[in-house]
């Protein structure tokens, strides 16, 4: 790419792939927009090197983001995301591990290495971007879909209330847990600069835009009226409370960091530590 046209996180990025395969309006690049910021601005503190940072995937929308990071990535099986970057991290402990997916990915087809790796409070940083929907494969219906939604798989309406995974892994044993929104991309980048700086497990939900599957499915196919739709929902706040954070389509989704401790890891336990 000439310099005149480069761009200061181009280094983080494999820029011959580019463009990427997202649709028109996903909100996907918005949120690995603020991950790659957390990471550079820790990079550039000197608490994070560049070759220790690895990505790790599953299957789906938001796993390919690992085409385009230029970084140590796996892009692995449906689900398997988190097994194999604990395996990773295992392996080679001074490692910041990362794993990106959707809500499918993670909540759905991978919900039970999610609830282990929580319990274990494993060494790794869970980034699960939420569109409601499984968009990839069709648009089914999701873990995350608002009660009452049409999907592919619920022509009537989604007839089951949705996963609360803000609520789960905090009833574990993890160090962090926030939610966040493409529609407010600073707090992406603050919430994952803070996740970072941690140990333990670290889960952060981020809100996204889906214009071509889920918006369709709503009718609001055009992405700025979905984008601005998202927007009108989310409710920022400061510590909010576990009770505040149900999906509800109607009354709003609140975002913020619910959960903030410092036990110890799965690797510090493994090595006799208890501080």
């Amino acid at each position: 790419m000439p310099s005149g046209n480069s761009h200061p996180l181009d280094q983080y990025l494999r820029t011959a792939r580019l463009p990427h395969i997202w649709c028109p309006g996903c909100g996907i690049g918005i949120a690995l927009g603020g991950v790659i910021r957390a990471i550079d601005k820790r990079i550039k503190e000197g608490v994070l090197k560049k070759e220790n940072v690895v990505f790790v995937t599953g299957i789906g929308c938001s796993a390919r983001t690992s085409f385009y990071v230029n970084f140590d990535a796996a892009h692995t099986l449906h689900g398997r995301a988190i097994a194999f970057a604990t395996g990773a991290k295992l392996a080679k402990p001074e490692l910041e591990v990362i794993v990106i997916g959707g809500d499918g990915d993670i909540a759905g087809i991978g919900g039970n290495h999610l609830l282990h790796a929580a319990k274990r409070n494993m060494d790794l940083i869970v980034l699960m971007i939420t569109n409601f929907v499984y968009a990839m494969t069709g648009g089914q219906v999701a873990p995350t879909t608002p009660l009452g939604l049409y999907t592919t798989t619920t022509p009537h309406g989604n007839p089951e209330p949705p996963l609360n995974v803000v609520k789960v892994v905090s009833s574990l044993n993890a160090n962090y847990v926030a939610r966040a929104s493409v529609t407010h991309p600073l707090l992406v980048e603050q919430y994952m600069y803070k996740a970072l700086g941690m140990r333990g497990f670290r889960f952060i939900e981020i809100l996204s835009t889906c214009p071509e599957v889920f918006g369709r499915h709503i009718g609001v196919r055009d992405p700025l009226t979905l984008y601005n739709s998202l927007r009108s929902k989310v409710i920022i706040k400061q510590s909010p409370s576990i009770d505040e954070s149900d999906l509800d389509w109607e009354k709003g989704l609140v975002i913020g960091e619910y959960l903030i401790r410092d036990n110890p890891s799965f690797l510090d336990r493994i090595k006799g530590g208890s501080k």
